[in-house]
């Protein structure tokens, strides 16, 4: 008797759990959503997507990346029997249902401004400005969104450092903040730093390293068993991305030490959260990031790129949602081999990019979990 009251209570509390469990949203990839490009175009490697106010989508892909095989129309002593293909321009511009608008990019024809040789992050602020950065170059990049140059942060030289205020150092991401019209750079790949300028002028205002203390470009990286189960480092290490909420919380993507940091907008810490920290892969996780479209921003997606997973993470604690993850890996529809950067748009639709796929995906909003 005690055996079968200890057995319906265990089974109790099981049900219990169940139904206590956090709902979360979940998705089902739309693999019809983008549409080819016209005039035969291709692009190549995807590197950074993002939404505009207009829902639209806009990527940043890397034309140097496609395969002189794949590459022929318009090419000088190329067949052109087959169609296909010619490169398309780096920034790409696509409506709500997936048709190109506009394409645009590349280096300067009149030297204005200097483009990366690999480009890494694009986001279009307030204003409708596009922001580009490249993890090959010092410098950032501001246009209009049919590619008018608007103003460059940085420049293409060889020696900075963490504290450089003028300089960048293989920058990977940039957004502005409305309120203060200023521009936050994840400056992290040849740094270990969030920068901050105004947006307009480029004028320095601020940076901050891990825990929003002094950035250290003596600190070395942690190994994978380090950042598994050892202390946390106290120095970014490749600041892959950034982000900001609503509520003027600023988020940055510290892949080498898996995890996620907050600070106010003036660069106090707040908080830490780890994404699949466990994992002993040297990459690191955390790639990409962006709010869920409720008005509380309730939930952040964090691009796990080695899991080939996105992690559903409560935006208030930083800790990540038991069984709530979007995808695998493999090449098929949902699945990813190199998630690189995600955005929300204002359904709360999910487009991601793969590097290694080489392709833009949607993932709609299909409510929440029961």
């Amino acid at each position: 008797m005690k055996k079968l009251i200890a057995l319906s209570t265990l089974a109790a509390a099981i049900a219990f759990n169940a139904q206590a469990a956090e709902p979360y949203p979940i998705f089902e990839v739309d693999a019809m959503w983008v549409k080819p490009l016209p005039n035969a175009m291709i692009n190549g490697d995807i590197a950074s997507v993002t939404v505009d106010a207009r829902d639209h989508v806009w990527i940043v892909n890397r034309p140097r990346t496609i395969r002189e095989d794949e590459r022929t129309v318009g090419v000088p002593g190329k067949p052109d029997e087959a169609e296909c293909c010619r490169a398309a321009p780096s920034v790409i511009e696509y409506d709500t249902e997936g048709k190109m608008v506009q394409a645009w990019g590349g280096p300067s024809a009149d030297g204005k401004y200097d483009w990366p040789t690999s480009e890494h992050g694009i986001s279009v602020d307030h204003k409708d400005n596009v922001w580009i950065c490249g993890n090959s170059a010092n410098q950032c990049l501001k246009f209009t969104r049919d590619g008018k140059f608007l103003l460059q942060i940085g420049k293409p030289i060889k020696e900075t450092n963490s504290l450089d205020t003028v300089h960048l150092n293989r920058p990977a991401e940039a957004v502005v903040w409305p309120a203060t019209n200023e521009v936050f750079i994840a400056d992290g790949y040849g740094n270990r730093r969030v920068a901050v300028f105004d947006a307009d002028t480029g004028a320095f205002k601020r940076m901050w390293g891990a825990y929003g203390k002094k950035p250290d470009d003596t600190v070395k990286e942690s190994a994978p068993e380090t950042r598994a189960k050892g202390p946390p480092s106290t120095q970014f290490d490749t600041v892959h991305g950034i982000k900001i909420s609503k509520d003027g919380i600023v988020y940055a993507s510290d892949r080498g030490n898996n995890r996620i940091q907050a600070f106010t907008i003036d660069g106090k810490f707040l908080k830490e959260g780890f994404v699949n920290r466990g994992t002993l892969m040297s990459s690191g996780t955390m790639f990409a990031m962006d709010f869920s479209a409720d008005a509380q921003e309730k939930f952040v997606y964090a691009g796990d790129l080695p899991s080939g997973k996105i992690r559903i993470l409560d935006r208030q604690t930083l800790t990540e949602i038991p069984g709530a993850t979007i995808g695998s890996r493999g090449h098929l529809p949902g699945q990813f081999r190199g998630l690189h950067s995600l955005a929300t748009d204002s359904k709360g639709n999910i487009y991601t990019v793969d590097t290694r796929n080489a392709r833009l995906q949607k993932f709609v909003n299909k409510g929440m979990s029961k």
